[in-house]
């Protein structure tokens, strides 16, 4: 807890240095109808000791394995539980990682620097592209910066996006293209198998910068990229694959090798803890012809006149680095941190254990959503493939089962209808290579009495 004193002659040095009487006066830009006039609804002031004692009650009630209290969770949709390796807490808490900033200073930044130039090839490795970033904040702000990266590539001023991607990742797009001159084109998914067809993208014209897929898709389903690549680039578009599950990428094909130009997604998976909600990593790929246009920075190897392998910033286009109208992002976080954990995780790993992950992931779904397609009232609401997400149409609406299964303390999956209103009685269920057959069994158990 952070103490920085601040005495009554201090403040009015410092109002007298900006030419101000008072602390109101810095206010004077916002509309009066705008400020605040009443005192904030505050309860008295605590002390430390109190303040320490309140929050650590109030961390008590969080149902967590920390807390004793364990809630089976079948809850993805963007954020994944998956086995972490004890070695990754033990690596990243050494003193030259967990305190490394932004290595400009390559001399004696060498460490950091290899740690993200083998993060960016390991990307590179799994998605089948060229390039990849430093990593970016997370699935969702590499998303809108793939859109803004496709209209500097091809100087047009529109984007196609599935209706089947991450409805928030379609929030933050919005935000992003909001006043920058980019206007949103949604693409229909098939309403039988979930997914994504060659047919949804025949009515675009040539005006359009880039169709933005996710596989798996939000719903789960894989999407059959090739197809959907070859339609895109009929029109002269940039293809675009979101990967908001990442462990994915060790048993499916790389979107790279059908036919993507930008791949972009979610490392969280990758051994980064769940954290309620975040902070995560975003990791962004594309094909060697587009690295200028790439947002962030990337790190590469190069040698000194004496021959010597280094490691080196080799591109920032940063508003740091050079002149904002020249740059293609203001991302100025460094995510090395987050980005050394997935490193350490995949090399950890190795292709073996990542594709023993995903193998895990796709059996052990496939089991549960086949015997809760055997219960009376329930059955799966799309045909497609699909890998550790899967829709489920119930006998009643989804709010009220998953009341229920919060008594027996069971996560039972996400209320569709958040995001699509006409879907009242749809589940979004997951199950990771950490989902035991007890809770299965558990879920289908409650599952059966609804």
């Amino acid at each position: 807890m952070r103490y920085i004193p601040n005495s009554a002659p201090e403040r009015e040095s410092m109002l007298r240095e900006m030419g101000l009487e008072s602390v109101a006066d810095l206010f004077k830009g916002i509309p009066e109808h705008l400020q605040l006039k009443r005192p904030l609804n505050l309860p008295p002031a605590l002390s430390e000791t109190e303040t320490l004692s309140y929050f650590r009650n109030l961390a008590e009630d969080n149902t967590t394995h920390i807390t004793g209290v364990r809630m089976s969770s079948f809850l993805g949709a963007g954020a994944y539980d998956h086995f972490i390796p004890t070695i990754i807490d033990t690596l990243i808490s050494r003193s030259e990682f967990y305190t490394s900033y932004t290595p400009y200073q390559p001399e004696i930044s060498q460490g950091t620097l290899q740690a993200i130039f083998e993060y960016q090839t390991m990307i590179c490795e799994l998605t089948g592209m060229d390039v990849s970033n430093a990593s970016l904040y997370d699935g969702s702000t590499a998303t809108a910066e793939a859109v803004l990266m496709a209209e500097r590539v091809t100087g047009r001023t529109k984007v196609a996006i599935a209706n089947n991607l991450h409805p928030e990742y379609h929030q933050v797009v919005d935000t992003y293209i909001r006043n920058a001159g980019i206007t949103k084109v949604d693409l229909p998914y098939d309403e039988k198998t979930g997914a994504m067809t060659p047919e949804s993208l025949a009515g675009l014209g040539e005006d359009i910068a880039a169709v933005i897929v996710q596989s798996p898709n939000f719903f789960g389903g894989v999407e059959e990229l090739q197809k959907l690549a070859d339609a895109t680039h009929k029109i002269g578009a940039l293809f675009v694959v979101v990967v908001a599950e990442a462990i994915s990428l060790g048993l499916l094909q790389a979107p790279g090798k059908a036919g993507a130009d930008i791949v972009c997604g979610e490392a969280q998976s990758f051994g980064i803890p769940i954290s309620f909600g975040g902070s995560y990593c975003g990791f962004f790929a594309c094909r060697e012809k587009y690295q200028r246009q790439i947002p962030g920075r990337l790190v590469g190897l190069a040698q000194d006149e004496k021959g010597r392998g280094g490691y080196v910033l080799t591109l920032a286009t940063r508003e740091q680095h050079i002149r904002r109208e020249k740059a293609t992002s203001n991302i100025c976080t460094n995510q090395g941190l987050y980005a050394l954990m997935a490193t350490i995780y995949l090399s950890t790993m190795g292709r073996r254990g990542m594709r023993e992950v995903a193998e895990q992931n796709l059996q052990k779904t496939h089991f549960t959503a086949s015997r809760i397609s055997r219960l009376k009232g329930f059955s799966l609401k799309f045909t497609g493939q699909f890998f550790n997400e899967f829709v489920v149409t119930c006998p009643k609406p989804a709010e009220g089962i998953l009341t229920a299964l919060r008594q027996k303390k069971i996560i039972g999956g996400l209320d569709l209808s958040r995001f699509f209103p006409g879907m009242k009685n749809e589940l979004l269920i997951c199950v990771t290579e950490t989902t035991t057959r007890e809770e299965i069994d558990a879920l289908i158990d409650e599952l059966g009495q609804m």
